[in-house]
């Protein structure tokens, strides 16, 4: 198929206006299957995501529609269309259907897993993150063979299984799978827009690692006053272990946890300037409290040290609850943490330095154990290609306002390694949310006009790759 005509794009924009209630339809039947890849949740739930994720890619006319499980992975699923031929190029679509747990059930303002619309945004744990990018890239497919009969370039469609808990079997899905992923641009739709209404293309990702760490002291719980004061208490260590990692900003201070990181480049950084940061626009998106001042380096812009700067967070700790709390030492407690890493930094490597560290403490001379988790290294990508700019181009006439450059300080571990085995295609990463999309916390939300928006833009790309 040749480049598509203005009749052929009219008709187009027509397919995808009449499949949007389709398309909504559909976003509300994945976001009611609670699919958590996460240790301790129902594996048949995350099975029956990928197997309604593969009806609705068969519903949206890809073809050789199957669920894979290659290297142990979690259930990927994944779909082509290759009537283009081989003149024109191979776009990979990119999502996942996994989610995250959704935290205290009762803090959301609906029920997690039944979506729920409320002033333009639909309510849910992964109405945002990801299942709008699922539905948006079946529905940019159903549209062009509703108009066309068919996409005017190749497509393949891959949507991921266990992406929130970092993609630990990605190399080995990767090497099982073999050629099954290459492709000449890959259309990653897991990131975040600037704003409302304004659609950003991303360059720069942080990398993530995690580590879980243990004290113990005792081997069983003891009276708290018959033995308290001479057996030191595990939570109290672990307290100022994890205390001792970070200065009074929060900017880690281990040696090493900045080994490679690089700055901004000159590029980088007139993308930098030109955005329109709002101090108060910033505070009022994150919830900050008030007089709650900003962490880490204060020299450095607020946006570096979101989206180029390593972060060290705590994202759990076993303990007893407190309505379960007796006067009683325990014998150990844990934590889980968790380390962004910049741009330039080896993931691995820095995850080692901080396991090594922590094995070295004796806080309240207590025996601390540290294991190394997951690890996906942070990502560059280039937007002097063609592909890069047939993608700038479709968001402009998506959204109808020109999209900007921008960084994200979230994680995505399969960029890397598609990257690797794909040297010379584009990696385009467009958002589905937006500031306000709260994704990974307590009442998850998706702007649906500006979905509506995304599903148009990846449709238009298609087009636009076209040769």
């Amino acid at each position: 198929m040749a480049t598509p005509t203005a009749d052929m794009t009219a008709a187009l924009s027509a397919a995808l206006t009449a499949g949007a209630a389709q398309a909504r339809a559909d976003l509300e039947e994945l976001c009611r299957i609670p699919g958590i890849a996460f240790d301790g949740f129902d594996p048949s739930q995350l099975q029956r995501s990928a197997e309604a994720t593969a009806a609705l890619l068969e519903r949206s006319g890809l073809q050789g529609v199957r669920i894979l499980t290659d290297g142990g992975a979690a259930p990927a699923v994944y779909g082509e269309h290759a009537a283009a031929g081989p003149g024109q190029p191979t776009v990979l679509l990119y999502a996942h259907h996994d989610v995250q747990p959704t935290g205290e059930v009762d803090a959301w303002t609906s029920p997690p897993f039944e979506p729920t619309e409320r002033d333009g945004r639909l309510y849910g744990r992964g109405c945002a993150d990801d299942k709008a990018g699922v539905v948006a890239h079946a529905s940019a497919v159903a549209a062009w063979i509703e108009a066309a009969g068919a996409p005017p370039v190749n497509v393949k469609v891959i949507i991921e299984g266990e992406e929130e808990i970092g993609s630990p079997h990605l190399d080995a899905f990767l090497e099982a799978t073999g050629d099954l992923l290459t492709a000449d641009a890959a259309v990653i739709a897991d990131l975040v827009n600037w704003q409302v209404g304004v659609p950003s293309l991303t360059t720069v990702l942080r990398g993530m690692v995690d580590v879980h760490v243990t004290v113990e002291v005792l081997d069983h719980a003891v009276h708290s006053g018959m033995y308290g004061g001479p057996v030191p208490d595990p939570l109290t260590a672990l307290a100022k272990l994890v205390a001792s990692l970070t200065d009074e900003h929060g900017v880690a201070t281990v040696p090493g946890l900045r080994a490679g990181l690089r700055g901004p480049s000159p590029s980088e950084q007139a993308s930098l300037d030109a955005l329109d940061f709002q101090v108060d626009r910033f505070r009022a998106e994150a919830g900050l409290r008030d007089g709650v001042p900003f962490g880490g380096d204060p020299d450095l812009p607020v946006l570096q040290r979101i989206w180029m700067e390593p972060f060290l967070s705590v994202l759990g700790i076993d303990a007893p609850p407190t309505q379960q709390a007796t006067n009683a030492i325990q014998p150990h407690a844990s934590a889980k943490l968790g380390l962004r890493v910049g741009p330039g930094q080896d993931a691995a490597a820095i995850r080692d330095v901080l396991v090594d560290h922590l094995n070295a403490q004796t806080p309240l001379g207590a025996r601390v154990e540290a294991r190394p988790g997951a690890a996906g290294d942070p990502f560059e990508t280039n937007t002097d290609t063609r592909a890069a700019q047939a993608m700038l181009s479709a968001l402009e006439e998506g959204y109808d306002t020109a999209p900007v450059l921008m960084g994200c300080g979230g994680s995505i571990p399969l960029l890397g390694p598609l990257q690797a085995a794909n040297p010379d295609a584009a990696m385009l990463l467009v958002g589905v949310e937006d500031p306000d999309s709260r994704a990974h916390g307590i009442d998850e939300s998706l702007h649906l006009a500006d979905w509506e928006s995304a599903r148009a833009s990846i449709a238009l790309l298609l087009g636009k790759l076209a040769t």
